[in-house]
């Protein structure tokens, strides 16, 4: 009989001795993974083991069934998540792969998050996620698990929650969607929605147009099709080695999505016999300069920075901010994609897909690193296929631009940082002096933006605060302020906004966000006033306060936080969330380790 037959629990595999004394739990019928991890505490562990295997024989399992490698398939299908619509058939597809393997799949429920779907902000709920993905692997009998998931706040916090519960893990992203079409233009999320909501708002577009455009953005099941955050996470999962190489960029909808998903199956039997590599193993500081590296020259979103900073804190390490800026300026962005460049997502997988990318990066990468496949990654882009579309993936002789896509601020307004998408930025505006004119919290935003009375020019600087993680609460992405409507009226198209705020992966703009500390802790922010001139230096890194000393000593002695919440997740979340650039991570959680 072969060994595979054997460790697929048939024939002469069957457990040996008394089937009677192993039901009982006697030694002989111990086993130390599969099923018989983690029994329910009752005070009997022959009796909990009993008790359990009465209810998979009740679920219809055989005895053979009993003795295979279970992998965990944290499934986040949900009607409130467009985006995953298509998870139920990649689940299938990887418990195909699983049981094909010789393994038992099984099915479980987290929280799904999608950004359009979760008041106010479906970061104020990743932590959760990534607590919820925690408990429940180290609540199951898994020996490895697959992490089904793409919008946004998914993905982090899925790898947050693994890092944390020291379960062998992979994640199977559900994919980009496909590009849609309407009048000869060709469209996608999120990108277009905000460029046909701004020329609406400026009257350029009419409201028949932009309503006949609205079912052309999103045309197919899958998340975002440009470079957003759920697009820039799913590659930054694949650089750091929990989705197999080269399948961050599958379309949802196309049949190589799925013959992936069985792939992963197939892959997490032998990382669940194998018990490695465990994800602690993975979020390394050679894989952390891989990401950001990549994360540059994607031309990725804001967002990465906050989640590759909470995956860091989950392992004990500390995302560099002064080194992600340093990476930045010897790295140009080469991937031709919308909100940078002019691209979409499946056009880059057509391009060769991310080992495309990283072969062009090579020189800058730690390529000892393990990949997805239990190869390092400098095997896995020697066994990648060579071919390169030099339109969609970039020489660095040739870039899409030829500076950093993300560089990090610092300076009298962000003295624990900020953050500005460099690449997406008017290059008139990165150098410029201009008043503020400050907006207090989201509703007061709403309220005045449109005002035709707002005192308003194209030299100010736009400054929205309490809108950060303890302020917002959980940080929307309100930080691409619009422009406001008399000014967007008259042609006016980019103008210097800050904010303690994110903004979407698929923003653009000249647009300042993360600044740390927020104005909610007391941070620089919360003593801006109307009329302050504030000075934004690219070159120099520096986004500066020009008021003198003593006159922010009054306003900091005048200065009140806001009220605590009373109850539940919401005081929770204020008590403990950290500030954006130690990644928005509970406190308590940073540096968990599972077994």
């Amino acid at each position: 009989m072969s060994e595979e037959t054997k460790r697929a629990g048939g024939g002469e595999s069957k457990r040996a001795g008394s089937e009677e004394s192993k039901r009982a739990g006697g030694e002989e019928g111990k086993r130390s993974g599969g099923l018989s991890r983690r029994l329910t505490r009752y005070g009997d562990d022959r009796f909990a083991r009993f008790l359990r295997e009465a209810f998979l024989q009740a679920s219809g399992l055989t005895e053979e069934a009993l003795d295979r490698p279970v992998v965990g398939i944290a499934s986040t299908a949900s009607d409130f998540n467009p985006c995953h619509a298509s998870a139920p058939r990649l689940v299938e597809a990887v418990g195909r792969g699983v049981t094909m393997a010789g393994g038992l799949p099984f099915v479980f429920p987290t929280i799904s998050l999608h950004e359009s779907f979760a008041y106010p902000s479906s970061m104020l709920l990743r932590n959760l996620m990534a607590m919820d993905t925690e408990e429940m692997l180290r609540a199951l009998p898994v020996d490895a698990v697959v992490l089904v998931g793409g919008c946004d706040k998914t993905v982090p916090a899925q790898i947050m929650g693994a890092v944390s519960a020291g379960v062998p893990s992979l994640v199977a992203v559900v994919g980009p969607m496909l590009a849609g079409h309407d009048e000869g233009e060709r469209l996608g999320a999120c990108t277009d929605c905000r460029r046909l909501w701004a020329a609406y708002r400026a009257g350029e577009l009419d409201e028949g147009r932009l309503l006949r455009s609205q079912g052309s953005l999103m045309p197919t099941h899958g998340t975002c099709m440009v470079m957003g955050t759920a697009s820039t996470m799913a590659c930054l999962a694949e650089v750091l080695g929990f989705v197999l190489p080269g399948g961050s960029s599958i379309p949802a909808v196309h049949s190589e999505r799925l013959r992936f998903g069985e792939r992963t199956g197939r892959r997490a039997i032998d990382m669940a016999r194998r018990q490695a590599p465990l994800p602690r193993a993975l979020v390394t500081p050679g894989a952390l300069r891989n990401a950001v590296t990549v994360l540059q020259a994607l031309g990725g979103s804001t967002n990465a920075l906050i989640h590759l900073a909470a995956i860091a804190g989950r392992a004990g390490l500390e995302l560099d901010l002064e080194e992600v800026d340093r990476i930045g300026r010897q790295t140009p962005v080469l991937v031709d994609l919308k909100p940078v460049g002019r691209a979409y997502m499946e056009d880059f997988h057509r391009a060769g897909g991310l080992p495309a990318l990283l072969r062009r990066l090579r020189p800058a990468l730690d390529l000892s690193v393990p990949a997805a496949d239990g190869r390092t990654l400098e095997e896995a882009l020697d066994g990648w296929a060579d071919w390169v579309d030099d339109e969609i993936i970039r020489s660095p002789d040739d870039p899409v631009a030829p500076g950093e896509a993300l560089a990090v601020l610092r300076g009298s307004l962000a003295p624990d940082g900020a953050v500005l998408k460099r690449a997406a930025a008017s290059a008139d505006l990165l150098q410029h002096e201009g008043p503020a004119l400050v907006f207090d919290g989201l509703e007061e935003l709403a309220a005045r933006i449109d005002d035709p009375d707002l005192p308003v020019t194209p030299d100010h600087v736009l400054v929205l605060r309490r809108a950060g993680p303890i302020g917002g609460p959980g940080m929307p992405e309100a930080g691409s302020i619009p422009i406001p409507a008399r000014l967007a009226r008259e042609g006016v198209k980019d103008m210097v906004r800050i904010s303690d705020a994110r903004m979407s992966g698929t923003a653009y703009g000249t647009v300042i966000v993360h600044v740390s500390p927020e104005a909610a802790v007391g941070g620089p922010l919360a003593l801006v006033q109307d009329g302050d001139p504030v000075r934004l230096d690219v070159a120099g890194r520096r986004v500066d306060l020009l008021v003198g000393e003593e006159e922010i000593a009054r306003r900091r002695a005048a200065y009140r936080p806001p009220a605590t919440p009373a109850r539940g997740y919401a005081r929770l979340f204020a008590e403990h969330v950290l500030q954006a650039d130690r990644g928005c991570d509970f406190d308590f959680l940073v540096g968990e380790r599972g077994p």
